[in-house]
């Protein structure tokens, strides 16, 4: 037993703890055992006890009301770990652990079964607490997190390039709409959460400011201020920092990150955008505010602005002059007029830029404004200009470069589909072009959404094979990326058939579901969204069908990847269907559900006989009655 506590790892000491610890009317556990227990999680700090005086130490029993268990004291009598049963099932559920005789985190065993699914700092140790969805010792979610701790983590994330870690300090479409912050400033700011999710792992692995060895030190930020129920359609106050910096410390040196906006939810602070950070460390001013600094003109003078130029100061007043002006313009002459003035003006930016990190910032914002603009009409001359964007702001960056002519293709993509356009025609020019596109940056984030595309369309046509080929070098080269886990998908997907398959996540009213549960009946996956309208048809179909096979068992799973909950739930009010849904946030792009099966394109159903295993991987609605009757004979 002590060889295996010698080697084992922390997750592991957890998932074997009822062989370290006994029950609670069994003989206490010694104190070496007890010492030898460690943390789930890595960062805890705690107090330790050296070798000579492990014989001082003592375990007692546990004297609180209500619970049983031990405690472990040192030499001088106080607290150093507490193991305790909290709801009289004779389990441990409970592991704290100790600094000075104050405890500082605990392990906590919430559903009974022996494993932690729930983490949490304490004291000094500070306010976090983490739930552990699926008990793999990995956090899942923030239960409640300070300010102060999301800049640390996000410093963590940065310097470990830990996209997950990031990933769950971002706000999600499901506290978007808890906050009702209107519509307008809903979408802005879930397209740029999605954005940051997306970018994260690029940003980590090309920065060299924020080191292996960074460890945070401080948050400085402005006041937090309230934005007030009324602005801009919000229907209640919200509490939010602008423009936060998070300081770290790495060889002797400090630096700083931009962490930007951070709002509060609940018990939660959630970030809003991705960091920023420039080559020597120093924290890039964010030009563009979110609630209180538009077009970034109310810097904290203490934080940023100091290192702003007076040029660069014009040019960001010059912004706020004209998103002011578009903010009212409803004519579409105007409207070009002064997307053309914003395009000049952010060009500026770029050449007065005065390290790599800021003018790549602002040819990004360049490339994304022209991109939207183009494709939604108000800018015609838009996908012109930006076709040439990496060639003159880019030509010494490639990964810029791989941004700019992508976001070029997708957009040209979009104004070329005019009501007399020869789809055809352009769906042959798409294709060649990502063709193209992936020849030339074959290793670049980009290069995996082209491959995705180019999978999909090998989908479309019934080339299956090629279509894998694509999905599987995504997944290999792209691996722990969100574009390598929606290919790893497909491919478990296009090579399903005759396989058992298993489908986890929640109801849209938040029951857990597991469809191996459904073993023993025939099964249909309809994954769906509002926006669909095909779906919607075909839930005329599984209606008719649920009735026809109901003495067969047949059961029905709707798999909603719409970007917001209130979204599925408006509809499905509206339109009672007698068969479960599931839903999980992060739209078609991002949710886990769409991303177990690489799902890209709705409607998708999936075809499962009674034993599991799936029989076609993608029925069509026309077909779906036919492969049941051959099922059910």
């Amino acid at each position: 037993m002590m060889d295996l506590l010698r080697n084992r790892s922390a997750l592991g000491v957890l998932f074997a703890f009822s062989y370290l610890v006994p029950a609670v009317d069994a003989a206490p556990p010694s104190a070496k055992t007890a010492l030898s227990l460690e943390p789930v999680q890595p960062d805890v700090v705690y107090e330790q006890v050296e070798p000579a005086d492990i014989d001082r130490c003592r375990v007692v029993d546990l004297k609180r009301k209500g619970w049983s268990g031990w405690e472990l004291l040192g030499p001088d009598g106080s607290v150093l770990r507490r193991f305790a049963d909290t709801n009289e099932d004779k389990r441990i559920d409970l592991w704290s652990y100790f600094q000075y005789g104050i405890e500082v985190y605990r392990d906590v065993d919430q559903d009974g079964n022996g494993k932690a699914d729930q983490y949490r700092w304490l004291a000094t140790g500070g306010s976090r607490w983490g739930v552990d969805d699926d008990e793999d010792g990995q956090i899942d979610r923030w239960r409640q997190i300070s300010a102060e701790e999301v800049t640390a983590e996000v410093v963590a994330a940065l310097s470990q390039q830990d996209e997950k870690r990031f990933k769950r300090l971002l706000i999600t479409s499901k506290e978007l709409d808890e906050l009702g912050l209107g519509t307008a400033k809903e979408e802005q700011i879930a397209a740029k959460s999605s954005r940051a999710a997306k970018d994260f792992a690029d940003l980590a692995r090309r920065q060299k400011s924020v080191s292996k060895d960074a460890k945070w030190v401080q948050f400085a930020a402005p006041s937090p201020g309230a934005v007030a129920a009324g602005d801009g359609g919000s229907s209640r106050d919200v509490v939010v920092y602008e423009n936060a910096v998070a300081m770290f410390e790495q060889d002797d040196r400090s630096g700083q990150l931009m962490v930007g906006t951070l709002i509060r939810v609940g018990d939660t602070w959630r970030l809003v955008e991705l960091p920023s950070v420039g080559d020597g460390g120093e924290a890039i001013a964010q030009t563009s505010g979110n609630f209180f600094t538009p077009g970034g003109t109310a810097i904290d003078a203490g934080i940023a602005s100091s290192q702003i130029e007076p040029q660069t100061q014009q040019f960001v007043a010059d912004l706020e002059k004209i998103d002011e002006q578009l903010a009212k313009a409803q004519n579409k002459a105007d409207l070009a007029k002064l997307h053309q003035q914003r395009a000049d003006i952010v060009e500026g930016l770029i050449k007065s830029a005065t390290n790599r990190e800021e003018r790549a910032t602002w040819v990004r914002q360049l490339v994304d404004m022209l991109g939207v603009a183009a494709q939604t009409g108000d800018y015609p001359k838009g996908a012109e200009r930006l076709r040439g964007v990496a060639r003159k702001f880019a030509a010494d960056n490639r990964e810029l470069q791989s941004y700019a002519d992508f976001q070029a293709i997708a957009t040209e993509y979009v104004v070329r589909q005019t009501p007399d356009a020869d789809f055809g025609k352009v769906q042959e020019w798409y294709l060649d072009s990502l063709t193209g596109f992936v020849d030339r940056y074959p290793t670049t984030p980009e290069a995996s959404q082209a491959w995705l595309q180019l999978a999909l369309s090998k989908e479309f046509e019934d080339k299956e094979q090629e279509a894998l080929a694509y999905y599987k070098r995504v997944a290999s080269r792209f691996s722990n990326t969100e574009a390598g886990e929606k290919a790893a998908g497909a491919v478990r997907r296009l090579e399903s058939v005759g396989k058992q398959i298993d489908l986890q996540g929640q109801t849209i009213d938040g029951k857990p579901f597991q469809l191996a549960s459904l073993r023993g009946k025939p099964v249909v996956l309809h994954y769906w969204a509002t926006w669909c309208e095909p779906c919607k048809q075909d839930m005329k179909l599984l209606r008719r069908l649920q009735a026809t096979y109901q003495r067969s068992g047949l059961q029905l799973v709707g798999v909603n990847v719409d970007i917001t909950e209130q979204q599925a739930n408006t509809f499905l009010k509206a339109n009672q269907l007698p068969w479960m849904q599931l839903y999980e946030p992060g739209g078609l792009e991002s949710s886990g559900l769409a991303k177990q099966f690489g799902v890209q394109t709705l409607p998708t159903m999936m075809l499962i006989d009674q034993a599991g295993k799936v029989v076609r991987h993608n029925v069509r609605a026309a077909e779906l009655e036919k492969e049941l009757d051959e099922l059910l004979k």
